[in-house]
């Protein structure tokens, strides 16, 4: 999804852990208790961020609806274990010579949750609905490459005109401008998973409520209390149904990773979103072999609003804030979690590319501070006319120390006087979105699919998810360009130099990158850590103490 999540950070006063229940050790209660009714009903218990917005495949944002929907629908491919995508409803697919034509053949025993087929025609409606104007999916783009998708979304073309075809029920057509080297793994992104057409022609927007859900997936919605839990069912018609070994899943929502430790050590919770940085030392003391630490394919950054004073066209400005924060002392100091600092855009090391750094990433520090000052000058501030905006962020104990100790650097650097303001999520994201209330914002992206295009597309002009409202022609135009390239030294000399634009330029400031941290049950079998961060329920089983069993 819009893959930007509430993170767990440390408190910069250490706090004492706080547990419930009983456990093996009286300074770290943890207690084992897996969910198994009378009947043998298993139930995983997952810890999952904040609420989601919505569970509708192409309006939904964010991690927690993303877990959710991983569990509810099947697009053409899915995901692996460990992340690579493998074949979903779709059993397998032809390539033209020249990658603008794809066929897909469908599984004939695709099934929805209420026993109807999953057709080809499905398909052709779901991506039609998903680039149509009146959806509005923040994810629109992400089918740019199919033929005219991106002029339905601007309204210039009918969304029939989309170059999707039912050749029959069990056959799909897929037609794209150009070559596209990422385009299979956009097809496991949940904006591309179908929709139930006759629940939406029905329903509408309540398509999505437990009453009316009806999806492909492993799960089904079987109830939303809102700020309470989320509860899935298996779907007995599910094409792999007989090997799905967890019967429920309750996804509940705990934005605070402190408040998700304690329901972990309680037992209520098999499976955490997060953990909190200043508990990571006590955790791999009591219970190493619960903790699971996975380098993930995300950034945290600030976001800049360019599209109105004081960053609008002020890149010196941009620029001194970004070389003013110390990242190590964040990274060593702070989050104390494996994260590396974030002196490119880019993750390092994806599939081979070697991501662009920032000129000074180096520097020793007095150096660092002084051009920052110098450009802070430049910009027209000093400590008599300091810079005065809000730093926007969501909701949480942990994300506030963070915009805490980035306002005392900037203090400290420059004079500048940035003020910590929160939202709710839903508000946030609202708020954000928008490009009118904020300047300054707290946020993070974690990659849809393992290729430098899912971090690079979200700055084009034309991007959904263009936080900053950044706009810059020769930006689009590398990043258009590398889009439809083969892989090799041609796209990757493309990329660099799209990358090397946004660290001159500076709309976001890259803070550090993603080491995921889940706590997971020892009678939870089956998980395999990637850097997509993305478990399907279906994989995992739960196996107590003393019986045989694993992964399904």
């Amino acid at each position: 999804m819009r893959r930007l999540r509430i993170i767990s950070v440390a408190l910069l006063v250490c706090i004492g852990l706080v547990g419930c229940g009983s456990g093996e050790d009286h300074k770290f209660p943890n207690r084992i208790s897996p969910d198994i009714g009378p009947d043998g009903t298993k139930t995983l218990r997952k810890g999952n961020g904040a609420e989601p917005q919505t569970l509708d495949p192409a309006q939904a944002s964010g991690v927690p609806a993303a877990n959710v929907l991983y569990d509810m629908y099947e697009g053409l491919v899915t995901y692996s274990r460990t992340g690579d995508v493998i074949p979903g409803v779709a059993k397998s697919w032809d390539v033209s010579d020249d990658g603008k034509t794809y066929i897909f053949h469908l599984r004939h025993d695709a099934r929805w949750s209420n026993g109807k087929p999953v057709t080809a025609q499905d398909f052709v409606f779901s991506l039609r609905r998903a680039v149509a104007p009146a959806t509005a999916s923040p994810y629109a783009d992400i089918h740019s490459p199919i033929v005219n998708a991106s002029a339905i979304t601007s309204g210039k073309k009918d969304p029939s005109t989309l170059g999707v075809t039912a050749i029959d029920a069990h056959t799909l057509k897929i037609q794209l401008h150009d070559r596209t080297p990422f385009f299979l793994q956009t097809l496991a992104h949940p904006s591309s998973y179908p929709v139930y057409p006759p629940a939406v022609k029905q329903w509408g927007n309540q398509f999505t409520q437990p009453a009316h859900a009806v999806s492909d997936g492993a799960y089904v919605l079987k109830s939303w209390q809102v700020n309470n839990k989320i509860v899935l069912t298996r779907n007995r018609y599910y094409r792999d149904n007989k090997d799905t070994k967890i019967d429920r899943v309750v996804y509940s929502p705990i934005g605070d990773s402190n408040s998700e430790l304690s329901r972990y050590q309680s037992g209520a919770l098999d499976f955490t979103y997060s953990a909190p940085s200043s508990k990571l030392e006590a955790i791999h003391k009591h219970i190493p072999k619960q903790m699971h630490a996975v380098p993930g394919l995300g950034l945290y950054y600030f976001g800049f609003n360019v599209t109105r004073p004081p960053f609008k066209d002020n890149p010196k400005l941009r620029m001194a804030l970004s070389m003013a924060l110390d990242r190590r002392i964040i990274v060593q100091k702070i989050l104390r979690g494996g994260q590396p600092p974030g002196f490119s855009y880019i993750p390092g090391d994806m599939h081979g590319y070697d991501s662009v750094t920032y000129p000074w990433t180096n520097w020793p520090d007095k150096k660092r501070e002084a051009m920052a000052r110098k450009l802070y000058h430049e910009a027209g501030y000093s400590k008599d006319h300091p810079l005065k905006v809000k730093l926007l962020y969501p909701s949480s104990e942990s994300n506030k120390q963070i915009a805490i100790v980035a306002s005392a650097m900037w203090r400290r650097v420059l004079g500048a006087d940035v003020i910590p303001w929160n939202q709710e999520w839903k508000v946030y994201l609202s708020t954000v979105h928008r490009h009118i209330d904020t300047t300054l914002f707290f946020a993070g992206w974690i990659g849809d699919y393992q290729d430098p295009n899912t971090f690079l597309s979200i700055l084009n002009s034309h991007s959904g998810n263009n936080e900053p409202g950044w706009d810059n022609a020769e930006y689009d135009r590398l990043q258009s360009a590398s889009e439809h390239m083969p892989n090799g030294p041609q796209r990757t000399a493309v990329m660099h130099k799209a990358e090397a634009l946004i660290l001159k330029q500076n709309p976001v400031v890259p803070l550090w990158f993603v080491t995921n941290h889940h706590l997971i049950k020892p009678y939870v079998k089956g998980f395999v850590g990637n850097p997509l961060d993305v478990y399907l329920t279906r994989y995992l089983n739960i196996v107590p103490a003393g019986q045989k069993g694993g992964g399904s």
